[in-house]
């Protein structure tokens, strides 16, 4: 398979990857940053392909999920408490979300709570129980990688899981982790 062939393939894939990670975000994403931040590079070598996906760090903890403290389940073995992660990274997250959304949660007496207040029982909430996998970003990648060209894969020994962990692991090296 000539390379402006392989190119071509390989750029209908990100395309498909990319737009179909954006769909499904829509009701996921409040501020739009996260769908904004959806990219690839590619670079065809005589013998080897580079091909990266890019997003915020946090696109990854919601594709792979976030096992809790106490529960939950992740796909990447990503879990709260590792120490590993930003120290109140997800705090900041939570609170800017509450915020955009306007939410506010009421005591028992019915009288609103501060965006703080709200902010750290949800951030409670998922510190403890995790963040399920959505999957965002896994299935199209999965999907779109059904479609390429035999050829292609053959020529660069390329499989499925072996090349979505590449990718994920690269993302993550460029995060610090």
């Amino acid at each position: 398979m000539e390379k402006e062939l392989q190119l071509k393939a390989l750029e209908e894939f990100r395309d498909y990857v990319i737009a179909k990670a954006k769909s499904n975000l829509r009701s996921k994403n409040a501020s739009g940053k996260l769908k904004q931040s959806l990219g690839a590079e590619i670079k065809v070598m005589p013998n080897s392909i580079r091909f990266f996906f890019e997003m915020e760090e946090y696109g990854f903890y919601q594709d792979q999920g976030v096992r809790g403290v106490k529960s939950g389940r992740s796909l990447s073995g990503f879990k709260f408490g590792s120490g590993t992660g930003k120290k109140g990274g997800l705090t900041e997250g939570i609170k800017k979300w509450v915020k955009q959304r306007r939410i506010q949660f009421r005591d028992n007496k019915g009288r609103f709570l501060s965006s703080n207040a709200t902010a750290m029982i949800i951030t409670r909430s998922i510190w403890q129980k995790g963040i399920k996998p959505s999957m965002f970003f896994t299935k199209p990648f999965k999907q779109a990688f059904k479609n390429l060209p035999n050829e292609l894969i053959d020529a660069y020994g390329l499989e499925a899981q072996e090349t979505f962990d590449t990718i994920m692991k690269e993302n993550f090296k460029n995060y610090g982790y």
